[in-house]
């Protein structure tokens, strides 16, 4: 994920048929710039989207991410990297022994991946929501759930930073008494 100069355009590729592979330039809400594949920026329903309105030639400013932060950018980068199809594989490569080694390092990779900060999850949460990538979403938010998984209201409440500001420890209490069959 280098600087680039370009939104939308042409890039050699390493792989076997010696294609062009092309990359789109994806610029954070701090300026930073980050060249990464067409195939894995199209993870991204609204970066797929923003190519297609730009067209083949695309725009010397790169696609603009005012909401992502260059932090969060790079990780949803990484994340997209990892899931997109591999470039144009090698005519010598057993195909099949390649998908199950790759199926594998997916499944580490995610494994792996979330072992963040509460705020790093909940900032790949939101980037994942904007920009609609699913299989992120997905993955972050059942790691959200296997987190708060067992826990009470209350302790959900703190460990997500949600204060209950909306009624009265008396009316908490009734609201208790009245549903207590529901809290058993």
């Amino acid at each position: 994920m280098a600087a680039a100069d370009s939104g939308v355009g042409s890039s050699s590729s390493g792989g076997g048929h010696g294609g062009e592979e092309k990359t789109v330039t994806l610029v954070s809400s701090d300026g930073a710039r980050f060249e990464v594949r067409e195939a894995a920026a199209s993870l991204s329903q609204t970066v797929r989207r923003m190519i297609n309105v730009a067209g083949a030639g695309g725009s010397a400013a790169g696609i603009p991410l005012p909401d992502i932060d260059a932090m969060t950018l790079s990780m949803v980068l990484e994340y997209c990297n990892k899931h997109a199809p591999a470039p144009f594989p090698a005519a010598d490569v057993d195909l099949a022994a390649e998908a199950a080694a790759g199926e594998e390092d997916v499944k580490w990779f995610d494994r792996e991946f979330l072992h963040v900060d509460r705020e790093t999850l909940f900032s790949l949460i939101r980037a994942a929501h904007y920009l609609k990538v699913e299989g992120l979403l997905d993955l972050t938010c059942k790691t959200v759930a296997d987190m708060i998984k067992g826990m009470t209201a209350e302790e959900i409440g703190q460990t997500l930073g949600i204060r209950n500001d909306l009624m009265m420890p008396q009316e908490e209490e009734a609201i208790h008494l009245e549903h207590a069959w529901a809290l058993e």
